[in-house]
């Protein structure tokens, strides 16, 4: 699922227990009522440690009476053993916590994690205002793109930048539709392969919004 402020993310986050929000690098958040987790900067590791994590958790235990924030930044900093520390607290959900993962890189994540969560990944606004009904010409090369080897993007990219009808709003539909099938088919599946992808897509979309080469950035984003 897309979303385009990031003004949007607590309107959001308020209707579930835990949202991943797939952001750009460096995106900082700031938000009323909100506690933050974030890599101890006096070590040299830039992780969040399982100690940090249980310090953090620990807070949520608190009776709230109204909606409060946990953010997580980046959370793909999380090791293995504080994202395991995390999920215990994802199964047993306290009222009016909400907890907001920010990273680049949702691949990074454990599965166990992003299965208890919602996935939305920012879109700048651009010629897509909201997530499009696409055409059969659109999912089926969205699926091609996904599908492609390093012997045949070329070709690919090639028809999909000399397109008749504007190219980059064609190339931006196709990047979108295959976002959109790499998140319902992880979810359907659980397989990882498809979840590994999507941060190569979003780069391209992003690049192509920025009026990159189309043929040059669908083949360097996606090789």
């Amino acid at each position: 699922m897309f979303f385009d402020r990031l003004s949007d993310i607590p309107a959001i986050a308020k209707r579930t227990h835990c949202s991943i929000f797939v952001v750009p690098p460096d995106t900082k958040l700031e938000l009323k009522n909100a506690l933050y987790l974030t890599p101890d900067t006096s070590k040299k590791t830039n992780i969040i440690s399982v100690e940090q994590m249980r310090e953090f958790i620990a807070l949520t235990s608190h009776r709230e009476t109204t909606d409060r924030y946990f953010v997580i930044s980046p959370a793909d900093a999380m090791n293995e053993s504080a994202e395991n520390a995390f999920l215990k607290t994802l199964e047993e959900p306290s009222d009016f916590c909400h907890f907001i993962l920010l990273t680049t890189a949702p691949n990074l994540l454990l599965p166990t994690v992003l299965s208890r969560s919602q996935v939305y990944i920012h879109r700048k606004k651009s010629t897509l205002d909201h997530p499009p009904e696409y055409s059969t010409k659109i999912m089926n090369l969205a699926k091609q793109m996904i599908a492609a080897t390093p012997a045949t993007l070329p070709r690919l990219a090639d028809d999909i930048s000399k397109s008749k009808t504007s190219a980059r709003e064609l190339a931006l539909n196709i990047t979108a539709a295959a976002i959109e099938i790499l998140y319902k088919t992880y979810f359907k599946t659980h397989q990882t392969k498809f979840l590994a992808k999507l941060p190569n897509f979003i780069a391209l979309y992003d690049n192509l919004e920025h009026n990159g080469h189309i043929k040059l950035q669908i083949i360097a984003n996606l090789c």
